[in-house]
């Protein structure tokens, strides 16, 4: 990357979603920078100047799609209403967002690359499963501190949530048996997913001891 270039944000938004076509049709290893140059309209000059290797190419990518799905996710996660409700958005927005074309498509990517790449699999859980983790444990822990939540291990708690949201949909449409499921099949797993977390973490709730 020439230092004395000077970076145009509209060509970095033009590589990204060229970077974004080829890595969906071609994997991770079978992307070259010459032909996201040729897909994205720009000389390999000037998409050097922007991205040194394919792997900060490709981690940009993620990094960005990440921030602008997580800021989606999380957007009604405030403290002043009530807990299931906000659980409501985040658990519906989130497996939206795994679901979504762009959303897979990435999954599939690092998951096909992860054993070869296994930097591409650690930057992907960074950028995104680790920081959702993070933000609803940030979430949790202060509904925690305001009485109306009980979560003594909140980065466990956010992950169990996570995971009961995505029960019987996530993982058979990411193998591709199931097609694009309707929103009430999404809301009924999440009302499910909430009735047994609040039954377990709701302040007052007699659940025992729970996590590690």
């Amino acid at each position: 990357m020439d230092s004395n270039v000077t970076l145009s944000p509209d060509k970095r938004t033009q590589i990204l979603i060229g970077a974004a076509a080829v890595f969906a049709a071609d994997g991770y290893e079978g992307a070259s920078m010459a032909r996201i140059a040729a897909v994205a309209g720009v000389s390999k000059g000037t998409l050097y100047n922007h991205f040194d290797s394919k792997a900060a190419l490709f981690t940009a990518y993620v990094g960005e799609k990440c921030d602008h799905y997580l800021a989606h996710v999380f957007d009604s996660a405030n403290h002043g209403g009530d807990p299931a409700e906000v659980l409501r958005g985040i658990g519906k927005r989130m497996v939206q967002m795994m679901l979504s074309d762009i959303g897979l498509a990435i999954y599939r990517v690092v998951i096909a690359e992860a054993a070869k790449f296994p930097e591409l699999a650690r930057g992907f859980f960074e950028s995104g499963p680790a920081r959702a983790t993070s933000f609803m444990a940030d979430w949790l822990e202060e509904e925690t501190r305001r009485g109306r939540l009980s979560v003594p291990n909140p980065a466990f708690a956010a992950e169990q949530f996570f995971n009961l949201c995505q029960t019987r949909l996530v993982l058979r449409r990411k193998l591709e048996m199931l097609p694009d499921p309707p929103d009430a099949d999404i809301e009924e797993v999440v009302e499910a997913a909430i009735a047994m977390f609040l039954g377990t973490y709701r302040a007052g709730a007699d659940a025992g001891p729970v996590g590690p």
